[in-house]
């Protein structure tokens, strides 16, 4: 039997559907403007997110660096919360690419609060570099799959007005934020000057991103894609499956959601994995384990056929996905089970992801 492989939303593989629509979509030169299933991609997300303009990248890492480097200039600095994606999975791509410092605050459960952005902003002086941008991951994933809510979206977005800074939103799991809240991506992307979504998460899609924005800003991130190496030609036949994706996968992610919930739920009845229910927002399952074990779990979980991920020693990750299906849960639920049964001994402490 295949493995249940909960390591991350980005194991999905296309669809029967979504690999039609990529055998059969109408392509031309991306680099000239001219592929016109890209050019309709970019045009739908835009339009999904309320922004002028959009546009169609490589990768998620990609996207957020694009971002970055339109808002800011070569010395400056950006705030984010220490748990993010940029700061932390992203191969210190900031300061190499864009020459920008990254200001790290611990926020609660991956979410910034705004005093501390407030506190954080640099006073204008010769020794000090300049704060630019602020940066905000919706949902977090190293918290756990957290979501910000559009009260909290919209309070950081006014401080960081009140100081100039521009917002910048690492939006690759915002699909499942809007699920998660029952609100529209636009809504959570409004108060963004730049954004961008995943396709090749929850969407399922195999590859590619999409950057939102302002017209001028695009036209900006147009040319640093070029620039970083992200020009595409005929990208029409991944850029059909991102638009497949959003017309057949993503009213699933609420399923996923669902999942998440039951395995949370599960784990939650297996001593001695740690785990509050309570805490899990979207798809991303984040729990306990007995100290510095993660590794030798992650082991056995695999060699009974289901793949999760460490998170650090005592931590493991699970993600479900539209490729996983409930019944899988309750399978990988099941060798939970069985593994709590044969753990040595308790945990010395809880788990608060």
């Amino acid at each position: 039997m295949s493995p249940i492989d909960l390591r991350s939303d980005t194991v999905t593989r296309p669809s029967e559907g979504m690999r039609t629509a990529m055998y059969e979509a109408e392509v031309g030169d991306d680099v000239y403007g001219e592929d016109p299933t890209v050019n309709r991609l970019q045009e739908r997300v835009a339009d999904r997110l309320g922004k002028e303009a959009a546009l169609f990248v490589p990768s998620g890492t990609m996207a957020n660096q694009i971002c970055l480097h339109v808002l800011t200039t070569p010395g400056e600095e950006v705030i984010l919360e220490r748990g993010s994606h940029v700061f932390n999975y992203e191969t210190g791509a900031a300061g190499l690419l864009s020459g920008v410092q990254l200001h790290p605050l611990s926020g609660t459960r991956g979410r910034l609060k705004p005093s501390q952005v407030e506190a954080a902003v640099r006073p204008e002086a010769d020794v000090m570099p300049r704060t630019r941008v602020l940066s905000i991951e919706n949902t977090a994933n190293k918290a756990g799959g957290v979501v910000y809510s559009l009260d909290r979206v919209q309070a950081l977005a006014a401080v960081a007005r009140e100081h100039d800074l521009a917002v910048h939103l690492d939006g690759a799991r915002l699909w499942n934020a809007a699920a998660a809240l029952d609100v529209t991506e636009e809504r959570l992307a409004a108060p963004a000057d730049i954004t961008w979504v995943a396709l090749s998460k929850g969407l399922g899609a195999p590859v590619g991103s999409v950057v939102a924005g302002s017209a001028p800003l695009i036209d900006e991130a147009r040319r640093t894609r070029k620039q970083f190496g992200g020009g595409m030609r005929q990208a029409g036949l991944l850029a059909a499956a991102g638009l497949y994706a959003l017309d057949h996968h993503r009213p699933d992610l609420a399923r996923d959601h669902e999942k998440a919930r039951r395995l949370a739920n599960g784990i939650a009845e297996c001593p001695p994995f740690s785990i509050d229910p309570a805490m899990v927002d979207t798809n991303i399952v984040m729990f306990g384990v007995p100290d510095d074990t993660a590794d030798e779990v992650v082991t056995h979980l695999r060699d009974q056929g289901v793949l999760v991920k460490a998170f650090g020693p005592s931590t493991i990750r699970a993600t479900t996905h539209r490729d996983v299906s409930m019944e899988g849960i309750e399978q990988a639920v099941d060798v939970l089970h069985a593994h709590a049964d044969r753990a040595p001994a308790p945990m010395s402490r809880s788990h608060d992801p």
